[in-house]
């Protein structure tokens, strides 16, 4: 009962279409999160089928794919959801804010670790694409449409294809 409460709190703190707390129960980032930490759970213990089966159902229901094996902290929040993609090895930190069409994915060319690191505090806009192996900083803001291929330091404001700093705080 304590995801919901804080996922009631988070949403309305960030959307101010949300009307009631009933509303917010249909918010697709809530749906696609709890199929996520289901299929969490099973991908932690090996269950690697029936978890990828709950993370298919909930792409499906959602409009977010969400890997089980990604690791994903505190207080996500996605706004208009559709076409989100998280792979596998992605690491998101708390309190990360994200549009639809962002894509935490691998550049093809690697192994292991292959997804980025999302530090705490980051906003990823619209479209965003944040390719490979690599670290976003804490307090980073990603521009919409952003194609981010390389380290990202805290505090800076990147836009563009591809990711330049513009800003740093």
């Amino acid at each position: 009962m304590g995801f919901i409460k804080e996922q009631i709190t988070l949403i309305k703190e960030k959307d101010p279409a949300i009307t009631s707390n009933i509303e917010i129960l249909l918010y697709p980032c809530v749906k696609a999160i709890i199929y996520y930490k289901i299929a969490h759970y099973f991908y932690k213990n090996k269950h690697f089928v029936i978890a990828r089966y709950i993370s298919e159902k909930g792409k499906r229901k959602t409009g977010i794919e969400i890997h089980p094996g990604a690791l994903i902290g505190k207080n996500l929040f996605i706004d208009h959801g559709t076409g989100v993609v998280i792979g596998e090895t992605a690491i998101i930190g708390d309190n990360v804010t994200m549009f639809h069409g962002v894509t935490l994915g691998g550049t093809g060319k690697q192994k292991g670790k292959r997804h980025p690191t999302i530090g705490n505090n980051v906003f990823i806009g619209t479209g965003a694409k944040i390719l490979g192996n690599i670290t976003i900083g804490d307090n980073v803001k990603i521009g919409a449409n952003a194609v981010i291929l390389k380290d990202v330091p805290a505090n800076a404001t990147v836009v563009g294809i591809p990711g330049k700093i513009v800003k740093l705080d």
